[in-house]
């Protein structure tokens, strides 16, 4: 049944909706995508000179789509906060392992965690691909 819409505020409201399903799916790609790359992270190197607790592995959040200023917004990030990494922060271990490093030292395996993610669901396009046929399918008819 179509809707009758007579202002943004009705626009934005009937889109709602869509809009948070749609996000939260695109979320879930990036959540996906950098559990994939930490994953790759831990698989490349066997550190001789430390023991890892693991934290890092698990350390990705994805806080679902919601309401946010007109709008709707998901987050996907690296929890560094929660890691547990004896003297150095997890900010840094999250840095280091955007370096393509391991404890900071040099290797032979280099993913870059966030930025490998980032260019593997936005850089490329398939973040917006991914929008646009969420929006076809339901109806929303998008030119590009």
């Amino acid at each position: 049944m179509a809707k009758h819409i007579s202002n943004m505020n009705e626009l934005a409201k009937a889109l709602q909706p869509v809009m948070l399903k749609m996000v939260d799916q695109l979320a879930d790609r990036v959540y996906e995508t950098l559990n994939y790359f930490l994953q790759d992270y831990y698989s490349g190197y066997e550190p001789s000179s430390y023991q890892r607790s693991k934290d890092f592995l698990f350390s990705a959040v994805k806080v679902d789509a919601h309401p946010y200023k007109g709008g709707v917004r998901a987050s996907v990030y690296i929890d560094y906060d929660s890691l547990n990494n004896y003297g150095v922060s997890g900010y840094q271990v999250a840095r280091w392992s955007n370096e393509g490093t391991h404890g900071g030292m040099e290797v032979d395996h280099k993913p870059h965690v966030w930025d490998d993610t980032m260019r593997e669901t936005v850089g490329n396009g398939e973040l917006l691909r991914l929008a646009v046929d969420y929006l076809k399918r339901q109806g929303i008819s998008v030119r590009g």
